[in-house]
């Protein structure tokens, strides 16, 4: 019998029987979440089926990360028809300020080897950990809570392999950034994204939340790494190592593909309106205008991406063209940033830190463009639209190209000021 995947070990491990990629199968559920720009429906779904309470209340999460604080009434309602529902039947709630679902769920809930699903794309983030995380509709996480099952079909895998060291300026977002820009945003539709290599073993956790976060920009059903020594630190820093384990596809493990990145050879990359596999390097851009810098999300807004923004923009003050809004991923991630000082840095230079949240890159509040307006962003998403304003343009490019571009006004490569 042949070997057995990433996916395909932890999908077995929770159905009982022995899968293989392309079986349709039902699994047991470790975690099971929303937001709350999905969950109303998710409840009204539950209420629908007569069941209205959770199979596992303590593996159940509501976050309330989209629109934190809310800025509209209707939207303060299906806050409210949140935690009331919460309140009801235990669901952990993780209120407003508390930060974005993924990033909390890195932090507090998510395991090696689990099974996530989630009313939102990207719970692949969970990836990082090496949990199955993914996203799913409202519906289907409605059963998910409710049952604590759901089915899925199991994926086939590639296998992205990525050696050498990254040059200067040169970060995770860019190995997503070229992989996506290689096999376009739906070269990978239902398949897992398996991250392997010597670059990726010298990757942070945050690095690689990056790279999981923007796994489903490519069409995947989740992005996995490999459990090793830096997420045995990473639990251990967040006072969970007693839930590290060892977990990794077989050496005689079948892949649908091989995908070979050379790190060394990566520079700065670009997605271009108003599409995530537009891509180019930062130096065929040409100059470009920038109106508004986001630095945040669940992809890059971490204590680490924050670092990278800050040690460019230290001593130096953004241009006078250019607004620029900061968003912590976490709350624990604010705190660190209040502690070390990044935040007075980012603020020294004149940027505006929000609470924690997905903040500018919904569209809901917090950033909005205008019409013509150019934002450059470390958010995972550029359509057309996606900032709250189909008239506007996202660019999306690395914390040090943000940080860069702050400072002179335009689309810019960090390694000038570096």
């Amino acid at each position: 019998m042949a070997g057995k995947t990433l996916s395909e070990k932890i999908i077995t491990e929770h159905c009982g029987k022995v899968v293989k990629s392309g079986e349709v199968v039902i699994v047991n559920v470790d975690l099971s979440y929303v937001q709350d720009g999905t969950g109303p429906l998710t409840v009204r779904r539950m209420k629908e089926m007569g069941i209205e309470k959770a199979h596992n209340p303590k593996k159940t999460v509501f976050f309330l990360d989209h629109a934190s604080p809310s800025p509209r009434m209707e939207l303060s309602n299906d806050h409210e028809f949140l935690r009331d529902f919460a309140r009801k039947t235990g669901i952990i709630l993780s209120d407003v300020g508390n930060g974005i679902s993924h990033h909390n769920s890195l932090e507090k809930y998510a395991c090696p080897g689990d099974i996530i699903v989630g009313a939102d794309s990207h719970t692949c983030t969970n990836g990082a950990l090496g949990a199955f995380g993914t996203g799913m509709g409202s519906t289907d996480v409605a059963a998910a809570i409710a049952l604590g099952k759901t089915w899925m079909k199991v994926p086939e895998t590639f296998l992205v392999e990525v050696n050498g060291r990254l040059p200067k300026g040169v970060y995770s977002k860019d190995i997503i950034l070229h992989l996506i820009g290689k096999i376009s945003s739906n070269g990978a539709t239902y398949k897992a994204l398996e991250f392997t290599g010597s670059t990726i073993d010298s990757l942070t956790t945050a690095g690689r939340s990056t790279i999981a976060n923007m796994s489903v920009e490519a069409g995947a059903k989740a992005g996995l790494f490999r459990p090793d020594g830096e997420t045995r630190n990473f639990l251990k820093a967040m006072g969970r190592e007693e839930v590290f384990r060892e977990l990794k596809s077989d050496e005689d493990a079948v892949f649908e593909k091989r995908i070979e990145i050379n790190a060394g050879e990566l520079e700065p990359l670009i997605a271009c309106p108003h599409l995530v596999d537009n891509v180019k390097k930062i130096s065929e851009i040409g100059q470009v205008k920038v109106d508004e810098v986001f630095i945040g999300t669940s992809c890059n807004g971490r204590l680490e991406d924050l670092h990278i923004a800050a040690s460019i923009m230290k001593g130096h003050i953004i241009h006078p063209g250019t607004r620029v809004i900061v968003t912590p991923a976490s709350r624990l991630v604010y705190l660190e940033a209040l502690k070390d000082g990044t935040i007075e840095t980012l603020m020294e230079a004149g940027a505006l830190v929000t609470a924690s949240g997905c903040g500018a890159c919904d569209g809901v509040h917090l950033g909005v463009l205008g019409d013509g307006e150019v934002c450059l962003a470390t958010q995972p998403r550029n359509f057309k639209g996606r900032m709250g304003n189909p008239n506007s343009f996202i660019y999306l490019g690395n914390p040090a190209v943000a940080a860069a571009t702050a400072l002179a006004g335009e689309i810019s490569d960090p390694r000038e000021v570096m």
